[in-house]
């Protein structure tokens, strides 16, 4: 029987060779460009010890190439590729019926320094405090082959591979294994827009970039061109492959506006529809969530209406108007989202009843009108919202977390105003508790032009802002690295302790009562005054009311609109502060200070 592990695609060859533990054996093409070993012995697949190193070696190249579609890269992305018998493990998951994305909350980590170890075992010995938190998703940042021992992941050239440094493929098996023993789900994040700029031989096997679109990292991915269907092929079965071998619940699909695909059918839609069909036939719900930054409802529009049906995407919107109501910053892309004496309030209210800021508004930032508005029937859960992410936080110039200038109050009112919005929440690790520890933009890159060329252009980047080259940290500095590690010591603290305590009520808050968990923007009713500083929102038969300013401010419910129907006069069913009162239908709320008001039942 043939063995179809060494198959590679590779229209540019006119002669293909696979060197198989040393041994070098010729190869036969296909009329679809597919090269096929001639002559291999029988290699046992059975378990991770009978395995084999390989590589390609094209036309005359006697330098072997690994495998576009290589599951290990046990040497690097330079070196060769090994075999991996993605049927070995034995998944203890059997139980496991998966989870729907709305409802959940979602914590975004990052292998490398989420634990001191940096690696996929020592996150498992993690996953208890993330259930105790109340969390529904794991997201891990990209987690495929890149160049470097570490770094964040977009870089990544192997995308079938996981990276060595975090355990390989086994360990990735495990971790996704634990989490749904703990009854958490993993929505893996992917890039698909992009490969890095080390480590990259597809383009001697094939065009899998397309140099008549270009994106902010280079060439696109070829989607529309010459070849293009082998392409989208490998694009696909990399999502099912995450999927059926490794047991995920869903993917975060990096950048999905660098997608340049002009075909009549978007490859998200080809991915949506794959995807929706490999759900069907495992009995559970996988979730495909975008980013993108167009505003564009197609994204998660339904099929039948003209869009692409991916299950959500991420909400730009949200994090800006949030980040300017809390705190007061304007600069760059935040500038739209800060009216005049509106403190943010104004975009703020926007973002929560019609989930979209920029709809076709003018975005100063761009210099052009921006996106469209969503249609009225939109399931609110269907945007991805946070305060603070990854992206937020570490394409910042020194990577500071809000914990940097925002105090414990200021970050309970910032949870508040998160778990209690129409939104599918995510957290990103460590800001449970309020951790101090930065996460900056981190490399690793062994070829040193590479790695200078990196750090400069982070300082020319900052520099057009005013920041100076010694108050930039260098990427290819280990201690950048080693310095945006959590510090779980940090949990010590009476402080971070009392912060963390305060998530896990919120969290409980959000599943014990359906109206935090309704789907309807349309039911958002929104209040504020920039002037106190007060902002109170509407969630069916709960009022929350936040209190962003310096002084202590007094309100009066909405009692007579909302709770005719009840007897008894509202109470406080959650608030970030025990010098919260309320008085029949007055609330008193001390400076950066919360409170969810919900009426008492008969």
């Amino acid at each position: 029987m043939r063995d179809p592990r060494f198959d590679v695609w590779s229209p540019f060859a006119e002669r293909m060779r696979v060197q198989i533990n040393g041994e070098i054996y010729d190869m036969a093409r296909s009329d679809e460009s597919w090269w096929r070993p001639v002559g291999v012995p029988e290699i046992p697949a059975e378990g991770p010890v009978q395995e084999a190193d390989y590589g390609y070696l094209i036309d005359d190249d006697p330098h072997p190439y690994p495998d576009p579609r290589s599951l290990r890269q046990p040497h690097g992305v330079h070196g060769l590729s090994r075999t991996f018998d993605v049927n070995w493990y034995q998944w203890q998951d059997a139980d496991w019926r998966g989870r729907q994305l709305a409802g959940s909350v979602i914590y975004e980590l990052h292998i490398g320094t989420f634990t001191p170890d940096g690696t996929l075992d020592a996150a498992i010995e993690r996953l208890d405090h993330l259930v105790e938190l109340g969390v529904d998703f794991v997201e891990p940042l990209p987690v495929n082959a890149f160049n470097g021992d570490h770094g964040w992941g977009y870089d990544g050239v192997y995308w079938y591979a996981v990276h060595e440094p975090y355990g390989g493929p086994l360990a990735y098996q495990r971790f996704v294994d634990a989490c749904h023993q703990r009854g958490m789900g993993v929505i893996q994040d992917v890039v698909y827009n992009h490969l890095g700029p080390s480590g990259n031989y597809l383009g001697k096997f094939g065009p899998y970039l397309a140099n008549q679109h270009q994106t902010a990292w280079g060439d696109a991915v070829n989607l529309d061109g010459f070849e293009s269907d082998q392409v989208r092929r490998y694009i696909i079965d990399n999502v099912l492959m995450w999927m059926r071998d490794f047991h995920v619940d869903g993917l975060r699909l990096d950048a999905v506006h660098a997608l340049v695909d002009t075909r009549a059918t978007h490859i998200l839609e080809d991915i949506s529809m794959e995807v929706d069909a490999y759900s069907a036939h495992l009995g559970r719900p996988l979730s495909l969530i975008a980013e993108s930054d167009m505003n564009a409802p197609r994204i998660i529009q339904p099929r039948m209406t003209g869009g692409y049906a991916l299950t959500a995407q991420w909400s730009d919107d949200f994090h800006h108007a949030a980040h300017v109501t809390l705190t007061g910053e304007v600069d760059g892309y935040y500038e739209d989202f800060a009216e005049t004496r509106g403190r943010g309030m104004g975009a703020l209210k926007k973002v929560l009843t019609r989930g979209f800021f920029h709809d076709g508004a003018m975005s100063t930032f761009r210099r052009r009108h921006h996106g469209r508005p969503l249609a009225p029937e939109l399931n609110a859960w269907r945007l991805v919202a946070s305060t603070q992410n990854h992206d937020q936080i570490g394409n910042r110039a020194t990577g500071d977390r809000l914990s940097e200038t925002l105090s414990a109050e200021q970050l309970a009112l910032g949870a508040t105003l998160l778990m209690c919005s129409p939104f599918t929440p995510m957290l990103f690790m460590g800001e449970e508790w309020g951790s101090t520890t930065p996460f900056q933009f981190f490399t690793a890159h062994p070829e040193e032009d590479l790695g200078r060329a990196v750090t400069e252009g982070r300082v020319r980047e900052f520099s057009r802002m005013g920041w100076g080259e010694q108050d930039v940290p260098d990427p290819q500095d280990p201690e950048t690295f080693r310095r945006s590690k959590l510090d779980w010591m940090e949990l010590d603290k009476p402080e971070r302790a009392e912060l963390l305590e305060l998530y896990k009520r919120l969290i409980a808050l959000r599943k014990a009562h359906p109206e935090l968990t309704s789907p309807w923007l349309a039911e958002v009713a929104v209040e504020y005054d920039p002037q106190t500083g007060l902002f109170a929102f509407w969630r069916g038969d709960l009022e929350i009311v936040l209190n962003f300013s310096d002084e202590e401010q007094h309100t009066a419910l909405d009692v007579d609109v909302r709770w005719t129907e009840y007897r008894e006069l509202p109470r406080i069913l959650f608030a970030t502060n025990e010098a919260v009162t309320l008085d029949g239908e007055r609330a008193t709320l001390p400076p950066h200070s919360a409170a969810v008001f919900g009426p008492t039942p008969e």
